[in-house]
């Protein structure tokens, strides 16, 4: 039941993970400008200090009032989520909006000392229209696992470098899934990585960097459609793109029960 119920959530004119404006994609390592509106469940997590807005973390739409983030990127603050945007310093842009959030509910059990369970749900204070240029990704199914190697893409406005400025223009990295029985070697992240984890780079070309944090790892099923694999959650302290120090998400098909229980109870 509760699984339909979720279903109703984001079934519409647009489903999910469909972008009207496909992504350009391709299996070379590289980042860049993505298309405009070609990831159009990207938002910008924003706090407010005095009387503006500031871009602190990336989120993925999963529903027209639902946003997907990483639990250490809440704090007390108040928050609103851009919905739309490509360009952070463009004031205006067709189509995007700022939405106030109503509630924010992060991870019973997190632990931000172990880094566990970093996820969070941000419920908006009213339902977002959807259109060509905002719309929700799909989940995953409940469990799934993807092998090594599998092409994703992490996608958002963090350093363009380790130290770097942010981006303005929305980025996009092809990131290479590595296997938990890889990723979990000692020369690798060893047991800081669970099993509740994905790591995706580690070739030491490119990774999530600051600001990029809460953002998804979109990957692409089978037939066509876009699900949000994984919330970008943290990466090497020597760096943004370090070899055998992939960057490490939090892997939503692990959590599809408590995202349900969540969006269905409130």
């Amino acid at each position: 039941m509760k699984l339909l119920i979720l279903a109703l959530f984001i079934v519409g004119a647009y489903g999910c993970g469909r972008p009207t404006f496909p992504p350009i994609v391709s299996r070379v390592v590289g980042g860049d400008d993505v298309r405009a509106n070609s990831w159009p469940w990207q938002i910008s997590l924003q706090y407010k200090s005095g009387s503006s807005y500031y871009h602190t973390c990336g989120g993925t739409l999963i529903a027209d009032q639902w946003v997907l983030t990483a639990a250490h990127c809440i704090s007390s603050r108040t928050y609103r989520v851009y919905l739309g945007k490509h360009s952070l310093n463009t004031a205006s842009e067709k189509g995007s909006i700022a939405m106030d959030v109503e509630r924010i509910f992060v991870h019973e059990q997190w632990d931000s000392q172990r880094i566990r369970n970093d996820i969070a749900l941000i419920k908006l204070q009213s339902r977002v229209q959807l259109s060509d240029i905002i719309m929700p990704a799909c989940l995953p199914e409940d469990g799934l696992v993807l092998p090594g190697d599998t092409p994703c893409y992490v996608t958002g406005w963090g350093r363009l470098w380790t130290g770097g400025p942010l981006a303005d223009a929305l980025q996009q990295a092809m990131l290479p899934i590595v296997s938990h029985a890889t990723c979990s070697k000692p020369d690798w992240w060893s047991t800081l990585v669970t099993e509740q984890m994905v790591c995706a780079g580690g070739d030491g070309q490119l990774s999530s960097c600051n600001g990029d944090s809460g953002g998804p790892l979109n990957c692409q099923r089978s037939d066509g459609a876009w699900i949000v694999y994984g919330v970008v959650s943290f990466g090497s302290s020597m760096g943004c793109n370090y070899y055998k120090k992939p960057s490490v998400f939090t892997r939503v098909s692990a959590y599809i029960p408590w995202i349900n229980n969540v969006m269905t109870t409130n």
